[in-house]
Order: structure tokens, then sequence, then C-alpha cells
């Protein structure tokens, strides 16, 4: 009942509903032919139905063990946990591929369901988008990665999964990162809908608004997980490589940010127009272009686990369609996006057009460093190499105004502002920004740390400035206070949580610049020092896993001669797939992660010495809770009853002529 065949089987029925689901209601979009327009949601959930379907046989096959399925027998084992059995079905090229339509198909259930308040033509057309970009996906995983894939003879056991795969924290990373990822196909499927129907307006960006902000939700979550991983797996001490994967995903959160912002404009002023149609094509754009980039061989790194030169040509094509297509679109018909909407350039719309140009300017700075070292290998048959350094110099920089507007752009109004009036409302936050701006010259060392986390503080001030106005704190009764919170919209509460969120990340960045670290070699009972720390090697043992052989040690840390903890780091050996991996141990407060990691045994008996990593790193979780903050944020925006409910239906759109 879900076997291979059946998998496969449900796989290929679900691209012939997807291509269905594209034709149709633009035909009758067209036709104008009501009947035919509404079979779109019909289609989209059936396709639904059937690609879910075909992801339960994968994961059935995985879980029973099923090694005459090629996918399963190279990514599993018998001996793997059952955890990552089930979650090993997208740690691998082909699995991924079919996560990803899955959540695609997700997305277009996702709209026929909740989007019943649109006009008919408008869902009929964003169905038929996704239906149409849902093809192309599953035409690749049919062609050249096909999931269901049989090999013969069967193995009586599986290669193992990739042992840095096997993390809890990387086990649910993608479906995240792939929901961010493909969540923002619904905004790319309005932007072409409305580019055709030649028509973008305040009710257009109501539609639009909440499924960009829950798309970023997922991308900021994702982003925020991977980097975790990073942290606490790889065992560099590290939380960001500026590796090009990582990259791949930073870039479409980049311009991701500016489209939310810019959905904003478009629904209470009906401007921004044309920056809100383009920045919905490229954010998908930039998604599927990550993804062409990891599949196809041209990126090299250390995430990537799936590199194919031949199945990047497929996805090569298919963006040269999607891509191309809906930029040649945009060309055509974006002139007759005029905005109605005329504002002051110092007003709220004016704030975030510069958060849209300074976002995009990042987002410029960060493909070019990710894409110049493969054009030079391609063109000159160089190897360069682009970093950490070349980053930092170039998007700091860019940050430190964008920082600066963000906690200006709480204060300013709509259409027109007072500067005297908007500055008055400022003074308490520039008030605790000179505060932290002390702090951060005791704290910090280096121009650009003391400037960043200043303008940190300087945004939750503002942040929280701004919500304390609204609600009339100091100027209105307890009673009225309570009134007003109660009336405030949440998505007035979500931005001020993610613009928090922001602040704190920052902070956590500027304290990991001042972290420290030393690698040792030690025997056992030597003590080394690390930043006012004592780290004494207690004992080193060893012990086996459920998959794996592990070296274990017991690293004390003592401030003071006041024991704080005990650390346990572990070196494990996976030996179906001749593999070693590092378990990290950290101890935290919130305030410091105290992060160690052992690494080779040198010697025998007595002069066995081991070599230690430690690290000391202030802040540290700031990153990721600031990461968290963001996207409660967002959620919370999305749990305003405007943005559930969406706009009414256009009267025009009523009323649909018949053939």
């Amino acid at each position: 009942m879900f076997g291979p065949e059946q998998g496969h089987f449900a796989l290929a029925l679900a691209c012939v509903l997807a291509l269905v689901q594209f034709a149709v209601p633009l035909w009758g979009a067209n036709r104008r032919d009501a009947r035919l327009v509404g079979l779109a949601p019909y289609l989209a959930v059936s396709q639904l139905l059937a690609l879910g379907y075909s992801f339960l046989c994968l994961v059935m096959c995985a879980v029973s063990d099923d090694f005459s399925v090629q996918n399963v027998a190279a990514n599993s084992a018998v001996s793997k946990p059952l955890l990552y059995k089930i979650t090993g079905v997208w740690g691998n090229h082909e699995g991924s591929v079919l996560l990803w339509t899955l959540i695609l198909a997700v997305c277009g259930g996702a709209v026929s369901l909740f989007g019943r308040n649109l006009p008919d033509i408008l869902r009929g057309r964003v169905l038929a988008i996704l239906g149409g970009v849902s093809a192309g996906f599953q035409m690749f995983c049919l062609l050249t990665s096909d999931p269901f894939e049989r090999v013969f003879p069967a193995p009586m056991d599986g290669q193992g999964m990739n042992p840095l795969l096997q993390d809890p924290g990387l086990a649910f990373h993608p479906p995240i990162l792939y929901t961010g990822y493909v969540g923002f196909a619904v905004p790319f499927a309005f932007a072409v809908a409305a580019l055709i129907e030649g028509r973008v307006d305040a009710a257009w960006g109501r539609w639009v608004r909440p499924w960009a902000v829950a798309a970023w939700c997922f991308l900021t979550c994702g982003i925020a997980l991977g980097s975790w991983w990073s942290y606490y797996v790889l065992g560099w001490g590290g939380y960001w490589f500026w590796d090009p994967v990582e990259n791949a995903s930073l870039i479409p959160w980049l311009t991701g940010t500016a489209l939310v912002h810019s959905a904003i404009v478009v629904e209470k002023r009906e401007g921004l127009k044309i920056w809100t149609v383009l920045l919905a094509i490229a954010t998908f754009s930039f998604s599927l272009s990550g993804t062409f980039l990891v599949r196809s061989g041209i990126l090299n790194s250390v995430h990537a686990f799936a590199n194919d030169p031949a199945r990047g040509v497929f996805i090569l094509a298919l963006l040269a369609i999607v891509i191309g297509g809906s930029l040649a679109l945009f060309a055509w018909r974006a002139p007759s996006l005029t905005s109605t909407g005329l504002f002051s350039p110092v007003s709220r719309e004016g704030s975030l057009v510069l958060n849209n140009i300074l976002l995009c300017s990042i987002c410029a700075v960060v493909v070019t460093g990710t894409m110049y070292p493969p054009f030079m290998q391609l063109l000159a048959g160089r190897t360069i190499s682009v970093g950490k350094p070349f980053f930092d110099a170039a998007t700091i920089p860019l940050t430190l105004p964008l920082l600066l507007a963000m906690g200006v752009g709480t204060a300013l109004p709509w259409k027109r502002a007072q500067l005297a009036r908007t500055f008055s409302h400022l003074y308490a936050a520039a008030g605790i920004a000179a505060i932290g701006l002390v702090l951060c010259f005791w704290k910090l060392s280096g121009i650009l740390p003391i400037a960043c986390g200043t303008l940190a503080v300087w945004v939750i001030a503002a942040s929280v400035s701004d919500v304390l106005r609204r609600i009339g704190i100091g100027h209105t009764s307890a009673q009225g206070v309570w009134e007003r919170m109660k009336n405030l919209p949440r998505s007035s509460w979500g931005a001020a949580l993610a613009h928090i969120g922001a602040g704190i990340t920052i902070l956590g960045l500027c304290g990991m610049s001042q972290a420290e670290h030393a690698i040792v070699e030690v025997h056992i009972g030597e003590t080394r020092s690390l930043a006012g720390d004592d780290w004494t090697l207690l004992d080193v043992h060893d012990y086996i896993g459920p998959n794996y052989k592990a070296m274990q040690a017991d690293i004390a840390i003592r401030h003071n001669g006041k024991l704080v903890t005990i650390l346990h780091p572990e070196k494990r050996d996976f030996t179906t797939q001749s593999q070693t991996t590092t378990e990290v141990a950290i101890h935290t407060n919130f305030i410091t992660d105290l992060y160690g990691v052992v690494g080779d045994r040198h010697g025998t008996g007595k002069d066995t010495t081991y070599v230690l990593r430690l690290h000391r790193n202030p802040l540290a979780p700031w990153m990721w809770l600031g990461g968290l903050v963001m996207a409660i944020g967002g959620a919370f925006s999305l749990s305003d009853r405007r943005m559930r409910i969406g706009a009414p239906k256009r009267a025009a759109a009523r009323n649909m002529a018949r053939a």
C-alpha cells in the first residue's frame, strides 16, 4: 500500500495534476469561464493529496529498511535511530527535492482553502502559477532525481546517513528553511497574476502581505536553526561562516524583508507598487537560484550534500523559464502599475524606501561576493576565495544606516512628517542609546562593534518607545492605557517585536566579536586558563553508542576557584560511514557560553595527551534569541484579524463574464 511503486505512481499523478492546474485556470481566466477557473482549488488540493501520499511512501520505505530503494540504501542503515530514518528522508538530494515539491503543494492547498475571499480570477491565476512551478520540480524529480529508483540486488544493509546530519537541529532545519524558500512562491504567484491582470491596489497588498510575512517567519527560523547547528555541531566555535550555501538563504531573506515592508506601503498608501512586484519576483527567484547553485555543483560547501552538474542543467532550464518569463512580463507590464499614493521623502513611506534600498544594497554585496569566485573560475580559470573579511567590511557600513533608519522610521507618520515632532518622540530612545554607547565603550573593543552595539540599543529603545507612546503611557490614565493596549493592532505589536529581535541579534553578534578561544594539548589532570577561567581535563573515557564509538572528555571549569560546570564533549567515530565527528559541550547562562571540544588523542599510557578547543563566547545565545523574537513578531502580526481575513473581494471582480 505504501511501496515505492505506489509512491512513484502518485508522484507522476501529481505532476499531471500540476500541469492541468497550470493550464486550465489560465485558459479559463482568459476566456472568463468561471467553471474552468473554479477547478483550480480542487486541482491544487488533489495535487497536494497525491504528493502527500508519495512522500509518505518514501518515509515508509525508510522506516521499513527497504534497501531495494536506492535512496534508502544510500542514506540509511538498520542501526540508524528511528528519528533519523524519518528525518533522513529529506537529508539527501532526491528526498529534499520531493519535500520541496510537497511544501509547494501545501502552499497551493493553503491558497485554495484560505483564499476564498480572493476574486475568483485572481485566485485561479495564482494557483495556476503555483501549479506551473510545481510541475517543473515534479518533472525534475521524475526525470533526473527519482527518489523511488530501485537497486538490484538489494543490499542487506544501507550505507547510512552523513553523521553530521544526524542531529535534531539539522533534522528539522531543512523543512523549516524550505517552507521559507517555497513560501515566497505565493507572493511570486500574486505578482505574476497582478502583472497579467495589470492591476495592483490596496486590496492586493493586503492579500500578499500575510503570505510574505509567513514565509519570512519560516525563513528566519530556518536560518537561525541552521546557524545554531553550525555553532554546536561543527565544533569551530563560530555561528556563520559566509559559506556560499548560507549566503543562498540570506539573500532571499534580505529581499523578503524588503518585500514585507513594501507590501505595507501598497496596503496603506497604494505606493511602491513596482517595488513590491519586483521584490516578490526577486525573492522567489533568489530562492530558486540558491537551489540551482547548491544542486548543480557550482558551489562547494560544508553544507552541500548533493552535487550533480547534470541535474543542474535541468534546474537552470527551469530557472530560465520561471525567472526569465516573470522578468519579461514585468518589463512589459510594470509601466502600467502607477502609484496613486503620493508622499514626502520625510515620512513613513520614505523611511521604508530607504530601508529597501539598504537591504537590496546588502543583498547585492552578498550576491557579488558569493558569485564572483565561481564566475572567475569559469571565465579565467582562477581559483579565488571571498570570505569573512570582505563580507564584514562591505556589509557593516550598510547595516549601520539601516539600523539608524529603523529607529527613526518607527516615529514617522504616513505621508508627511514634521521633524521637530518626530524627534520629540525619540528623546527617550536617544537617551537610552547614549547609555548603551557608554556600556559598549566599556565592554567592547573596536569602532564597528561599538557602533553596531549602540545602534542595536537604539533600535530596541525606539521600538519600545513607539509602543509606549501608542498606548499612552504617561499621557493617560491606567484604564486608558489598558484600553489602548487592547485596541492596538497585533500587527503593531508584531512589528515592534521583530525590530526588537533584530536589535537583540545585532547585540549578540557584537558580543561574539569579543569571543576568546584557545587550542591546547594537555594530559589528564592538567589545567589551562582562558579569559579568567581555569579549564581542567579531569578524565577521558570511551563508550559505544547506537551506531558509533565515542571518546568523551570531562572538563571542569572554575572561576576564582569555584566550580562553574563540568563539560562533556565527545569525539564520535561512525564505522559504517568511516567518518569522525565532534560533539560540542556548551554551558550557558544566556550571557556567556563556555564551549569545549575534544580533538585528537596523541601518545599512549601516561604520555597520552588530548587536543582541546576552548571558547568563551559573550552574548552568543542572543543571536538565536533575537531570531526567535523576530519570528514571534511575524507570527503575532499574522494573528491580527485584519491579516487573517484579508481584503474583501473587489466588487468588479465578483461579476465574471461567462463565455
